[in-house]
């Protein structure tokens, strides 16, 4: 019988170098990183962007549950941060999206970022369009994903 062959884990980085455009839109220009911890003071930030949210009957109906906020607390928020970043790397980062629409779960006690990216237009590129004025077509920049994470990151903080 043949034994199988482990390959070694190799360390691949999630974004490239790459510049944003200087035709970005202004709430994307200069993305800092969230608070990781529950504790901080709101990024005042994006108060704009949730105010809009926040009209929209169907963005404000998302909320975490207890088995929501209990995977945050077991995972940790690194862990968190690390996961919304890889999702919006392979879900939503390519130009073209064979299922775009459909590649973000809305049920509760999955992954809370899933949730956090409905109430958050960072669920589709459809989505992204309209609250973000992201346009559809075309890879989203490093600092587009870094960006959505952190509006992602920022709604899980305030909600926890």
């Amino acid at each position: 019988m043949k034994e199988k062959q482990r390959s070694t884990p190799v360390e691949l980085s999630l974004f490239s170098d790459e510049e944003m455009s200087a035709t970005q839109h202004p709430s994307r220009q200069s993305p800092e990183p969230v608070s990781q911890t529950a504790t901080a003071e709101p990024d005042g930030r994006f108060d704009a962007l949730f105010s809009r949210l926040a009209q929209s009957e169907f963005r404000s109906s998302f909320y975490l549950n207890a088995a929501d906020k209990a995977y945050i607390a077991r995972k940790g928020w690194d862990k968190i941060r690390q996961g919304a970043a890889e999702t919006i790397a392979r879900r939503l980062a390519p130009a073209v999206i064979s299922n775009d629409g459909r590649q973000t779960p809305m049920r509760h006690g999955v992954f809370p970022p899933f949730i956090a990216q409905h109430a958050t237009g960072c669920c589709c590129r459809s989505c992204l369009l309209k609250w973000h004025g992201i346009p559809k077509g075309r890879a989203l920049t490093a600092g587009e994903q870094a960006y959505l994470t952190d509006v992602v990151m920022e709604w899980l903080r305030r909600h926890v």
